[in-house]
């Protein structure tokens, strides 16, 4: 049985440029963005995005794809660097902030991809984010700033409920309210 065929680097850069244009466009016009602009912000021919991304729903799904696989290497990263000492809180604070302002951006990119019915598999990497915010669950607890009966149900109810549509100051005053309802520190009067 042939082996599969190591794509080009420059196929791998055409692919990723794409994937970032296709999600700033989409962002800034919504699931009426085309196809042609999306390959000139991106500095190929409509030809290779084709070739990379048959129709627009593969193109959406992609790039939905791609933002749930950051999430789940975001928290990965934060795992090891919990690993290597850094404090299990300080991480979860961090990899909250960005899973918050990353979900702020990519509101467009998923709305068109409702509008659109695409609809990607993301279970596999839903379960690396899973596992490693888990690890990083136990982490706080075991250094006892987390509650003991926090889940990454808890978590993924919190991410749901977040003000994505509100300014970013008030993105960031959710997230101090929600982390004072999962440590067990006291919130002070400034926090």
């Amino acid at each position: 049985m042939a082996q599969p065929r190591t794509p080009r680097p420059v196929a791998v850069r055409n692919r990723q440029k794409i994937l970032a244009a296709a999600h700033e466009q989409i962002t800034r016009h919504g699931p009426d963005a085309g196809m042609d602009e999306i390959a000139a912000a991106a500095g190929v021919a409509v030809g290779t995005l084709y070739r990379h991304f048959p129709t627009k729903t593969d193109l959406v799904a992609a790039a939905v794809a791609q933002s749930v696989a950051a999430v789940a290497d975001d928290a990965e990263a934060a795992c090891a660097r919990v690993e290597a000492g850094s404090r299990a809180l300080d991480e979860i604070t961090g990899f909250f902030g960005r899973v918050i302002e990353a979900a702020a951006t990519d509101q467009a990119v998923k709305a068109a991809a409702r509008a659109l019915g695409a609809d990607p598999d993301h279970k596999a990497t839903e379960e690396r984010a899973g596992a490693a915010l888990t690890r990083l669950i136990q982490a706080g607890q075991s250094d006892g700033d987390l509650h003991s009966d926090v889940t990454v149900d808890d978590i993924y109810l919190l991410f749901s409920t977040a003000p994505t549509d509100q300014p970013p100051a008030a993105r960031a005053r959710w997230l101090t309210l929600v982390l004072a309802g999962l440590t067990t520190h006291a919130r002070t009067a400034s926090g």
